[in-house]
């Protein structure tokens, strides 16, 4: 029967301008959570299985960036166009930390114990900060000789990666604060993500994603997408991974076979980050036109606003809308 149903993203409105980044937390007590970085300044956290908003993180002075979750969603973090790196009580929004630049800051994110953030910015470096020590002096990693897309902390938290406007993603030692290896694509990296069980890099660059075994940063493989491509992610499982780009479309591909298996156009502008839930359920993203979307992994299954109706109860939904809005 799927053959017959339709795709039908939740869009998340809310936004002035265009969303950038987004990031899920771990599934805690309450459900999850979504939090996405828009060129309006102003972070917004949902529940993440309904799109609904939740609350505004109110303090930046300029586009954010980048953003992150902890795990358990207690912790939000965001980076700006006004040079700092804020940390968030995810509970009540209030801010907890500023951590001044001298750039923008385009990239946020937390360790696996919420004690430390990892930045990267415009500056070409890399921070980390200590969130116990927040007077410390961070650590700092230099070398990349572009702009930083994005850091993230890997191997139990002892190195960073890092993707870079020089055409390199290198890795690095926290003990001695050295590169030890690096990886060099023929465009600018511009996302990346740690699998769900911190086993695989995902990577995309110019119209290509390609796959890394994170421990020892050997490929795994490399697929080529019909456009040039912004973001992607592998599913918590591993069968299956999604990407957005230029064209406007979502993408689904046979992470095994490498082979597309659907393409939606849902956004009326570029997607800029697309990311899975942590249950695989669904898929979020953002896009140039100030939404963010939510799809549904398997089309045709009762989660979250979705509910889905067998053939003999078409009658109950034919005025449903084609296009269901989160509150």
């Amino acid at each position: 029967m799927t053959a017959n149903l339709r795709q039908i993203p939740l869009t998340c409105s809310g936004h002035t301008r265009p969303v950038v980044h987004l990031d899920f937390s771990d599934i805690c007590e309450s459900g999850y959570f979504l939090i996405s970085a828009c060129k309006d300044g102003s972070p917004m956290l949902r529940q993440g299985d309904t799109g609904d908003w939740v609350g505004t993180f109110e303090g930046h002075k300029g586009a954010v960036w980048g953003v992150a979750l902890n795990k358990n969603a207690t912790l939000a973090a965001s980076g700006a166009a006004d040079f700092t790196g804020k940390v968030w009580n995810a509970v009540t929004g209030a801010e907890i930390h500023s951590f001044q630049h001298k750039h923008i800051v385009k990239s946020v994110a937390f360790d696996t114990n919420s004690e430390n953030i990892v930045t990267g910015s415009n500056e070409k470096l890399v921070r980390v900060f200590n969130l116990e020590q927040p007077q410390a002096e961070p650590e700092m990693y230099t070398g990349h000789g572009g702009n930083i897309k994005q850091a993230l902390f890997c191997r139990d938290d002892k190195c960073i990666m890092s993707a870079a406007e020089d055409k390199t993603v290198r890795l690095w030692d926290r003990l001695t604060g050295n590169e030890i290896q690096r990886l060099t694509f023929p465009n600018n990296p511009n996302s990346l993500e740690i699998s769900a069980d911190s086993h695989i890099l995902t990577v995309s660059h110019g119209s290509s994603i390609s796959f890394w075994e994170v421990d020892t940063l050997k490929k795994l493989k490399e697929v080529k997408v019909p456009t040039n491509v912004s973001s992607a992610s592998l599913h918590p499982d591993k069968h299956v991974f999604v990407c957005g780009g230029e064209d406007f479309k979502m993408y689904k591909f046979d992470y095994i076979t490498g082979n597309e298996i659907e393409s939606f156009k849902g956004h009326f502008g570029p997607v800029h980050s697309v990311k899975f839930s942590p249950d695989g359920e669904l898929y979020a993203s953002g896009s140039e036109d100030g939404t963010l979307r939510l799809w549904q992994t398997t089309v045709g299954k009762t989660y979250g606003l979705w509910k889905c109706t067998e053939p003999g109860e078409l009658n109950n939904s034919l005025n449903s809308p084609r296009e269901v809005h989160a509150n």
